[in-house]
């Protein structure tokens, strides 16, 4: 099992907090749709692109949010 470096993690962390978050106003959704909107232009279908984790992490957040405030969406 892995463990975590907290420091660095922490030092990592101040620089995304700001763009990866779990969404709790349309504002927080809009915002992170527009991300993953940048990321799916980066990235594309290529799963091994660095930043195709980070694209699917904010894809999950999005759709949690939308499955609890956009019900004609479930």
């Amino acid at each position: 099992m892995k463990t975590i470096e907290v420091q660095p993690t922490i030092n990592a962390w101040r620089q995304l907090a700001d763009t990866i978050f779990v969404p709790h106003t349309e504002d927080d959704y809009k915002y992170l749709v527009t991300v993953l909107d940048q990321l799916i232009d980066e990235v594309g279908e290529d799963e091994t692109h660095p930043l195709a984790s980070l694209m699917e992490i904010i894809g999950v957040l999005i759709e949690n949010y939308e499955s609890q405030h956009i019900p004609e969406l479930s």
